[in-house]
Parts: structure tokens; C-alpha cells; sequence
């Protein structure tokens, strides 16, 4: 592909640089404490959500940079939407209705990034917030929001206390 892109005069692809953050996302969100010990369903919705809350996280603290981290946002989550894109086709969801999934996904991730942005910071929310997105209002037994709250504030704050080059290295704590 890079013989290619020299051919034709394609410079290089700018997300390259947010392979290594969306990596760490998605290593963090597979921790199986999140599922063992947090209680979060070890489904493809669980992991799904996983992925969006670790991602939402991300994302606020490249907003956090300002109009620096604007480009870089719009590059991971277009790194998250390829991501998407490929999982649902793994899952044999043809083409005519991928792009139907992948707007419920943005939207989801969307949503969740607003609610993590608003209840950070504020323990109880965040809490209910879990409650909605990882166990759709329902959590049994083996639910643990405080702890996935605790976890969820300690790596918001390693990416708050990061440099932006550690940041981008994947660095979530």
C-alpha cells in the first residue's frame, strides 16, 4: 500500500498517528476486571460500551488541548469508525445495512460522550450513568458501578496529568 501511496502521490494517513491512543483504548476496554471484577456483561454490547466510555475519556482529554486537539479528535473517531466498520462485517452484517449500524454506533458513542464529559466529576452521576450504558438500567448482582466509576476516574485523570506526546503514545494512566 505504501508503494502505492508513493505512485500516486498520497502523503501519508493522518490517523496513523492515533493507531497507538485507539490501541490503548480498546487493551483497556478487553481488561478483564472490567468484566470480572466491575460486573460489566461480557457481551458485544458490554465490550462495545466498554470501548465508547475509554474512548469518551480520550476524547475529552483531547478537547482539552483546544483547537490543537480538534483534528485529532475527528481522527480517532474516524480511527473508532473503521474499527466499527470492520467488527460489524466480522459479524457477517452486509453492506446494505452496515451503514445503518454504524450511525446507531456514532450516535451511541456520541450520547456517551456527553453524558462521561457531564458526570466525571461528580461520582453518584457517573454511577447512574454506568448503570444506563453498561448494564441498560438493569444491573444484577454482580454489577460493581462505584468500582467501574473509580477505574473510569483514575484513568481520566492519567490522561488530564499526561503530556499530549504521552497521550498520544496510548499512555492512559
Amino acid at each position: 500500500m505504501k508503494f502505492l501511496k508513493s505512485i500516486f502521490g498520497f502523503g501519508p494517513d493522518p490517523r496513523e498517528e492515533l493507531v497507538p491512543l485507539y490501541t490503548a483504548i480498546v487493551a483497556e476496554a478487553r481488561d478483564p476486571v472490567w468484566y470480572a471484577e466491575g460486573g460489566v456483561p461480557d457481551t458485544l454490547d458490554g465490550r462495545f460500551d466498554m470501548v465508547a466510555a475509554i474512548l469518551s475519556l480520550a476524547l475529552m482529554r483531547i478537547d482539552a488541548e483546544g483547537d490543537a486537539g480538534r483534528t485529532s479528535g475527528a481522527l480517532l473517531t474516524e480511527v473508532f469508525i473503521d474499527d466499527m466498520e470492520g467488527q460489524v462485517r466480522q459479524l457477517g452484517i452486509g453492506d446494505v445495512v452496515v451503514g445503518k449500524h454504524l450511525g446507531k454506533m456514532v450516535a451511541a458513542m456520541g450520547g456517551r460522550l456527553s453524558v462521561y464529559r457531564d458526570t466525571i466529576h461528580d461520582a453518584p452521576a457517573l454511577e447512574e450513568a454506568l448503570v444506563r450504558n453498561l448494564w441498560r438500567g438493569e444491573p444484577g448482582p454482580a454489577a460493581k458501578p462505584a468500582l467501574v466509576a473509580e477505574r473510569l476516574r483514575a484513568i481520566a485523570a492519567g490522561l488530564k496529568a499526561a503530556s499530549w506526546a504521552a497521550v498520544l503514545a496510548g499512555r492512559l494512566r
